[in-house]
């Protein structure tokens, strides 16, 4: 069996439709299982957020150490970060980044989305030539569409209506032709960018490594990477029938690996350890080959 087959077999054992790509930073030999398909970021969006973020900040047109204030009765719904607390939040952008991908707190997400803007982020993905990268609007956009299209009164509500004939097809947030959407490819473009100091100044591209490497997240990526010497720092995206992360892993031999793993369930389920499961063991088996040179 080869590399790929054997990367194919993760995904039908876990009863998903998976995309991988994964590609040796330094070498640039890679592996891939449908590289180029369009994928539904999800909460992904937020790595190109944040490296639009920095090139903002070194450019000088927003300051980093800005303080924010984020209403209680204003913030995006979601369980982690300030979207959870019940009262009103002051902090820096430049937290709130940090909260964006260490525990991808949506209400954070939203507030340097907003800061940043949409006209900077599609010039940055322009400008690190990310063609298949969009991003279409933040995370109160995406559960707002999500409610309308599904005509659910919350989001208890809409894991009930999404058994209904059509209905995760009326969804554009699972639709990656009318939501924020990538490549698995173009993404571990972006995440070699980042870890050679190439999508901004080397002291900005420092900053975001190391807040991918404190992502909480351990049951994906992670998941198939159990060493104490193997650092992996990821993002992942969630959204119904849908899990991903995109990530680096670091060997202590100095090996470098992008790779990025986007998964669509059979199975409508809230809880899918099976397929979050399947990222790890797959990100796993890809970067074996390259570290093997199947």
């Amino acid at each position: 069996m080869s590399a790929r087959q054997d990367v194919e077999q993760v995904f039908r054992d876990a009863g998903v439709v998976g995309q991988v790509h994964a590609v040796d930073i330094d070498r640039g030999v890679e592996l891939g299982v449908s590289p180029d398909d369009p994928v539904v970021l999800a909460s992904v969006f937020k790595l190109p957020l944040l490296v639009a973020f920095y090139r903002e900040a070194a450019a000088g047109v927003l300051d980093p150490r800005e303080p924010v204030t984020l209403r209680a009765e204003e913030r995006c719904a979601g369980p982690t970060g300030t979207s959870m607390l019940a009262d009103d939040v002051t902090m820096s952008l430049r937290d709130l980044a940090a909260l964006m991908m260490t525990v991808s707190d949506n209400a954070a997400a939203d507030t340097v989305f907003a800061r940043v803007g949409a006209a900077a982020v599609d010039r940055a993905l322009r400008e690190l030539d990310l063609e298949h990268t969009r991003v279409v609007g933040d995370s109160r956009m995406l559960q707002d569409s999500m409610l309308a299209d599904s005509g659910a009164a919350g989001m208890a509500d809409l894991w009930e209506r999404l058994d209904e004939p059509g209905g995760l097809a009326r969804l554009r947030a699972l639709d990656p032709a009318r939501t924020s959407a990538s490549t698995p490819r173009d993404m571990t473009r972006l995440l070699a960018m980042i870890w050679r100091d190439e999508a901004a100044p080397p002291d900005a591209c420092a900053r975001m490594r190391r807040l991918m490497s404190l992502q909480v997240w351990p049951h994906r990526l992670a998941s198939g990477f159990p060493y104490d010497d193997v650092v992996v720092s990821g993002k992942t995206g969630t959204l119904p029938t849908i899990r991903n992360e995109v990530g680096v892993v670091e060997y202590p031999d100095g090996g470098r690996y992008a790779v990025a793993v986007f998964t669509r369930s059979h199975a409508l389920t809230a809880v899918a350890p099976h397929a979050d499961a399947a990222i790890g063991t797959a990100a796993r088996r890809a970067v074996g080959a390259l570290r093997s040179g199947r």
